[in-house]
Order: structure tokens, then C-alpha cells, then sequence
């Protein structure tokens, strides 16, 4: 491991060369990719340098202990040397969890498909509840949202809402919300006051570039009609909507909400090209494939992966055994602390795999 910390080590000086010759300053595009690599080895260095550092004050505390010293001195350099040793194995840790091969997908934004699953016109309202708590988070982090797609419920609510998350790792912050999550509470409309479960899937899907995902106009049949739902003027008298079907594999992306065709039939290849993306890493992938969509499911009440229960104040992420008492503040967009238990946890299965 440590040849490998070295040779990471020199092509990181090696790169820092590069960022500052002239001739490749004056090319932005060859600059941005040695800075794009750099950058994706930096945290791995620092962690590294300061991991040696540590080791030779641990050498030395050690090479101190080994002299005749007095009592106090050897206790102070005792306790000096277990807190250098208890470093290093942090350290340690932080270099192994770098080292781990990243997802080529984890700084790609992110396009989010909420659907109503169980639960009729509570599930609708439980989507809309999501949807904001992703907005939130996003907005929270300074990324951008932008609404691609909706069909609203009679009573409040999505029966599916698409929308895209644009900014720096917001894959890697969010592909583990994929699945279904259940809400337990009591609905406006129920007057016995009884409790309800419903609930609501959500897919968490790389956005695709034009260039991973070659779509040729042979393979596209697309429709046009007349929106339906709240929108104005326009719904009902223009056909503005556009359904896109892709030939060679049957997937649809639909999209309805500007009033421009044109900019609809963009949001609709836009979802379309990342549901492509999905469906290939599904085929290359095939147990983890497996895996991700039976996360997503049906939207029947079982398939649970988290459970906001608002009578107890509670969200519990069943994957990990995480329970947190903050229902409110969670559903304000404050995630991150599950985020990053599902990241730690997803880290510890990888690292176990790589020791095995």
C-alpha cells in the first residue's frame, strides 16, 4: 500500500508542475483536466503527508522511551506515544476509505423521480412532503433544482414529480434515497383520528451527457398533445406536451410544463437520456442491478426503506438501523446526518469486500 501512496504521492508533484507551466495554462481545457486530477487526489495526499508526519513523531516518542528518563518523563512519553499510535490508525482508516475505487458517477447531478405509491390522495400529499425536503437540501448546499416533469393530484400533491439537481457530487450525496419510503401519520381528512401508512418511491438517476448516451433520431418516435392540469391559458388549446418513446427499448419520457414545445421536447430527452444511462449500468452491473430495483419497488407498503412516523417525531432509515427523533427538521431538508451514515455504512461494506 505504501508504494502505491507514493507513486499517488509523485504524480499529485507531478501534476502540481503542470497547473503552473505556461504552455498548459494557456490551454484551458488541457489546465482544467491535470486540475480535475489533482483535485481528485488531493484529499488522499494531505491525508497521507500528515499520516507521515505522525509516524515520525512516533518514531521519535519512541526512540525517547527507549533512554533512561524519570517517572514523569516516562509517563508523559507513554501517554505521548499511545495518542500518535491511536492517530496513525485513524489515519490509516481515512487512506484505506480513499483508496477505495470511486463511482464514475458520483459527481454528476442528479435527476429525481418521486411517485405516489400506497396510500391514494395521503401518498400524493407524502411525494409533495419529499419533494420539498429534497429542494430544501439542495438549496441548502447552493445546488440548483429545476422541475422537468409533473402530474398533480386532485387533492393536493404529485402522482409523479421529475426534477433535476444540478451541483458539484450531488450523485454521491444522493444515490442511497433510492427506494421506498412510508409515512405514518394521521391524514386532515380522517375524523376518527386514526393512523394511516402510505407511500412513495423515489429513483435517484445520474444525468446522462449527450455523449455517454448516443441516441440516433431513427430510434426516437415522438408524440405531441394538449397538457392537462393547472398551467393557464395555454393547457387544453395548444399542443405543447411531448411523449418520447425510445424503439429499442421501449422507455418513455413525457413532458408536459412549458408552454413551449420545443423546451418541453428538451426537459423530456433529458430524462429520457439518463433512464437509458440507468437501464445499461443495470444490465452491466447485474446483482447490484437487482438490488437497486427492488429498492425502488412497487410502492407497496413492505418495501420500505425509511419511515417518517409523525405521531412519534421519528424518521428511521431501515437499511442501517438509524433512527433520529427530528422528524420536522428532516423534512426542513437537514439530511445530511443520514447522508452520511449511508455513506459510512456503504464505505464499511466496500472496505470489508476489499479485506476479503
Amino acid at each position: 500500500m505504501l508504494e502505491k501512496l507514493y507513486e499517488i504521492e509523485r504524480k499529485y508533484d507531478e501534476f502540481t508542475e503542470l497547473l503552473s507551466d505556461p504552455e498548459i495554462i494557456s490551454n484551458q481545457s488541457e489546465w482544467q483536466k491535470y486540475a480535475k486530477a489533482q483535485a481528485g487526489m488531493t484529499n488522499l495526499v494531505t491525508t497521507f503527508r500528515e499520516y507521515q508526519g505522525v509516524l515520525r513523531e512516533l518514531e521519535e516518542t519512541e526512540n525517547l522511551l527507549m533512554e533512561k528518563l524519570d517517572s514523569d518523563m516516562q509517563e508523559m512519553a507513554e501517554q505521548e506515544r499511545d495518542k500518535l499510535r491511536s492517530v496513525c490508525q485513524e489515519l490509516e482508516a481515512k487512506i484505506q476509505v480513499y483508496l477505495l475505487p470511486k463511482n464514475p458517477l458520483d459527481e454528476k447531478n442528479v435527476i429525481m423521480e418521486i411517485r405516489a405509491g400506497a396510500g391514494g390522495d395521503e401518498a400524493a400529499l407524502f411525494a409533495g412532503d419529499l419533494y420539498k425536503m429534497y429542494t430544501r437540501y439542495a438549496e441548502g448546499r447552493g445546488w440548483k433544482v429545476e422541475l422537468l416533469s409533473v402530474s398533480y393530484s386532485d387533492q393536493g400533491g404529485y402522482k409523479e414529480i421529475i426534477f433535476l439537481i444540478e451541483g458539484h457530487g450531488a450523485y454521491s450525496k444522493l444515490k442511497f434515497e433510492s427506494g421506498v419510503h412510508r409515512v405514518q401519520r394521521i391524514p386532515a381528512t380522517e375524523s376518527a383520528g386514526r393512523i394511516h401508512t402510505s407511500t412513495a418511491t423515489v429513483a435517484v438517476l445520474p444525468e446522462a451527457e449527450e455523449v455517454e448516451v448516443s441516441i440516433h433520431p431513427n430510434d426516437l418516435r415522438i408524440d405531441v398533445y394538449c397538457s392537462s392540469g393547472p398551467g393557464g391559458q395555454c393547457v387544453n388549446t395548444t399542443q405543447s406536451a411531448v411523449r418520447i418513446t425510445h424503439l429499442p427499448t421501449g422507455i418513455i419520457a413525457s413532458c408536459q410544463d412549458e408552454k413551449s414545445q420545443l423546451k418541453n421536447k428538451e426537459k423530456a430527452l433529458r430524462v429520457l437520456r439518463a433512464r437509458i444511462l440507468e437501464k445499461a449500468q443495470d444490465e452491466a452491473s447485474g446483482e447490484q442491478a437487482s438490488e437497486r430495483r427492488s429498492q425502488v419497488g412497487t410502492g407497496d407498503r413492505s418495501e420500505r426503506i425509511r419511515t417518517f412516523n409523525f405521531p412519534q417525531g421519528r424518521v428511521t432509515d431501515h437499511r442501517i438501523g438509524l433512527t433520529l427523533h427530528r422528524l420536522e427538521t428532516i423534512l426542513t431538508g437537514d439530511l445530511e446526518e443520514i447522508i452520511q451514515a449511508l455513506n459510512s455504512s456503504d464505505q464499511a461494506e466496500r472496505l470489508k469486500a476489499e479485506i476479503q
